[in-house]
């Protein structure tokens, strides 16, 4: 099971362990990224990170807590789109 009802993201292990990750669905787009905190951007269509216009951007504890709040944060993104 997924940690998340709309994307596919690892469980915070995989983040805890120093990784990145980015993914989509349709054409909303996001990044985590790691380093003290998590470091979450959305944006819509299909360029990278770098390349697009970022419209939400939030860091959260790098924690199990803070994991959980992000995610439902994303969650959020996405359906207020």
């Amino acid at each position: 099971m997924s940690v998340s009802e709309i994307f596919e993201i690892p469980k915070f292990y995989y983040f805890e362990s120093g990784n990145d990750f980015s993914g989509s669905k349709d054409d909303f787009s996001y990044k985590i990224k790691n380093g003290e905190k998590l470091k979450c951007l959305t944006w819509h269509g299909k360029l990278c990170s770098m390349k697009a216009d970022i419209e939400h951007e939030a860091e959260f504890d790098l924690s199990q807590e803070g994991f959980d709040s992000m995610i439902k944060w994303l969650e959020e993104r996405y359906k207020d789109k």
